[in-house]
């Protein structure tokens, strides 16, 4: 029998080979999403609104090349989450179900920003290494 943690785990690498595939090809078959849908559920789907919408921001910082998200939510504020996409995000569904419940393995904003990127769907915005400190010192 499998632990949490294993499961989890190839689950990741899974979704991982999805996200380098999308990324070459820079499109998303059906197959993909067939397996991301299975990996993710609805929200993959919520995703999917969020980067049809243009709800994506790549911020880079000059001159480190850091960089970061900027995914807007679905509620009617349209509230905008920084998301570093294979770690962490600030909205209130990362902490709750993902690293306090750990019933899931990341949130809508993660994907949605893996996906704007791998398709090169999302908007770019440049920064300068100052103001990419400040935004983040607002955490």
């Amino acid at each position: 029998m499998s632990s949490p943690a294993a499961a989890a785990a190839a689950t990741s690498a899974v979704a991982e080979s999805i996200w380098q595939q999308i990324k070459s090809h820079r499109s998303v078959s059906e197959d993909h999403l067939s397996t991301l849908h299975f990996l993710f559920g609805k929200n993959l789907e919520r995703a999917a609104r969020i980067v049809d919408q243009g709800g994506v921001r790549r911020v880079s910082a000059a001159p480190s090349g850091r960089s970061l998200f900027l995914v807007v939510g679905e509620s009617k504020r349209k509230e905008e989450y920084i998301c570093f996409p294979e770690h962490l995000c600030t909205c209130y569904s990362f902490f709750y179900d993902i690293v306090n419940r750990g019933e899931q393995l990341c949130c809508k904003h993660q994907i949605a920003a893996r996906l704007a990127e791998a398709v090169g769907a999302h908007r770019e915005v440049q920064l300068t290494d100052e103001q990419l400190a400040l935004m983040l010192s607002k955490l």
